[in-house]
């Protein structure tokens, strides 16, 4: 599997430098702290945001009260759900992991770009959908596979994301603690610190002198969660 590591595939590497030119031109750029919210789950979706700096998480709440994260956003990704109806709402909340710096965009200056460049246009086709398999592919990982085939499915996202390939495995330049895993997965830390437990026991993990985790058997962990070996595009956390 190619992992992407500091070489990674971004979303808006699937646009243009004509429409990269243009989101340049209307956004507006602002650093916001740590903590602040973008947007929040239900609001209505009348911007984009395009992460220029930092990092944002993708939440969601599940039933019983605990918080999911959908996503991890980083340098260079496009944030947010094209207003199509004209009443669209958000799906999801987004919150800065860290500083970081965002680009806004309005959605009623780039639906006016889109009428006079259909080009335009068809890209922003082609990252909605992207979008939306990339949701899909991670609530099928969550639903069908269980909790250590999530787990699994999570770790070969991260791989793809943050991963670094070197003689004693995988290394991942994102740490992430048994909490905010548990948080991707959709469980307990208690949970997941034990299926993590395990994995190391079985050669599968490893930790860096420097805390970073390692992945040593990608092939189990692709066994675990029936790997569909989707594109990196698609893989992603």
């Amino acid at each position: 599997m190619k992992t992407r590591g500091k070489e990674a595939v971004q979303q808006t590497e699937f646009f243009s430098e004509p429409t990269l030119k243009i989101l340049e031109e209307i956004m507006m750029t602002c650093t916001i702290d740590k903590g602040t919210m973008l947007f929040m789950d239900n609001e209505p979706a009348d911007k984009l945001y395009f992460v220029q700096e930092g990092m944002i998480k993708g939440t969601k709440m599940t039933e019983d009260g605990k918080e999911l994260v959908l996503s991890i956003f980083q340098n260079g990704d496009l944030i947010g759900e094209l207003n199509a109806l004209g009443n669209e709402k958000h799906s999801f909340s987004a919150v800065a992991s860290t500083k970081s710096t965002v680009g806004v965009i309005h959605q009623a200056e780039l639906e006016e770009m889109m009428r006079s460049n259909g080009e335009m246009a068809l890209e922003f086709v082609r990252w909605t959908s992207l979008m939306h398999q990339i949701t899909r592919s991670k609530l099928r990982d969550l639903m069908l596979y269980g909790k250590n085939g999530a787990l699994c499915s999570t770790l070969i996202r991260l791989a793809n994301s943050y991963g670094k390939m070197t003689e004693e495995g995988i290394v991942l330049s994102l740490q992430l603690t048994n909490t905010e895993l548990a948080e991707l997965v959709g469980t307990s830390r208690e949970t997941v610190s034990r299926m993590v437990s395990v994995l190391k026991k079985d050669k599968v993990l490893d930790q860096a002198k420097d805390g970073s985790m390692i992945i040593k058997d990608l092939d189990y962990l692709k066994d675990m969660c029936n790997c569909e070996d989707c594109p990196v595009q698609v893989c992603r956390i």
